[in-house]
């Protein structure tokens, strides 16, 4: 998994809505991103309080 959702994240939802492979899931009110992700980077410039990291 090459990026990560950071404790910064307010769950809007914003990423998960462009993930083109819908590698963002969210349980228990918090998102992860899951071993489907292909570090494609496009979460990371769409998150509007840049929570999602490389790493």
């Amino acid at each position: 998994m090459a990026y990560k959702i950071l404790d910064a994240c307010t769950n809007c939802g914003v990423c998960d809505s462009e993930c083109p492979v819908d590698a963002i899931i969210e349980k228990n009110g918090k998102r992860f991103i899951n071993d489907a992700c292909t570090s494609c980077g496009i979460c990371a410039d769409t998150c509007p309080v840049d929570a999602i990291e490389a790493g």
